[in-house]
């Protein structure tokens, strides 16, 4: 007989990872002045709102998702060492697993494509904790460009290294991969926001 989840219960560890947070993404959403924290802060909601569900939700999750950008923007593998010390070697695992670059110098990043083409083929591997923090990290994405879509139009897309066919080709392919891998509101919602998105864009509808 299968053991029921433990209720979550965040411990002084995730205050300690907003604040960690807090002191290295000082800068703004691109193309807006809203501070970077909001989207941290959202995925870790939305990872949070998933408990009780099928994947089991653990505070190191929640740490994760506050997180999962610090070693792409904040410092590569010297960031991900220092994740371990401070959180552990769980937490940091999940980190890596979010990661899609190890690279020190935020200006010295592989190029978009290969970053995430590589990005896409680890995800089909990584377990399901880091599947679903992605998820939800895509979504909050996908919902904050088609928010602002609805309200500045086709010039939102100019605040990203690639336009909306670029950018609807990944969210298709993250999709694919969600889907053949878990199920759940997560990804409804994710694939419902990313036609909606091809259909306002005049892109191709992600898979089904």
């Amino acid at each position: 007989m299968d053991q029921p989840e433990r209720p979550l219960i965040l411990t002084e560890r995730f205050t300690r990872a907003i604040d960690y947070a807090r002191q290295l993404h000082t800068e703004t959403r691109k193309g807006t002045r809203v501070p970077y924290m909001a989207h941290l802060l959202g995925v870790a909601s939305l990872v949070m709102g998933e408990a009780g569900g099928q994947i089991p939700v653990t505070e190191d999750m929640a740490i994760a998702a506050i997180l999962h950008d610090t070693v792409e923007d904040h410092g590569g593998y010297s960031r991900l060492a220092d994740v371990e010390t401070q959180f552990g070697a769980n937490v940091a695992r999940m980190v890596a697993g979010l990661s899609d670059t190890f690279a020190e110098d935020h200006d010295k990043k592989e190029g978009w494509e290969a970053r995430k083409t590589a990005y896409i083929e680890r995800l089909r591997d990584e377990p399901e904790d880091v599947l679903l923090i992605s998820a939800a990290d895509k979504l909050y994405n996908a919902k904050t460009i088609l928010d602002d879509l609805r309200e500045i139009g086709p010039a939102v897309w100019e605040r990203f290294k690639r336009g909306p066919d670029k950018q609807l080709w990944y969210f298709n392919q993250l999709l694919a991969v969600f889907q053949q891998r878990m199920s759940g509101r997560l990804v409804a919602e994710l694939r419902r926001i990313v036609n909606e998105l091809a259909t306002l864009s005049g892109t191709s509808a992600p898979p089904q």
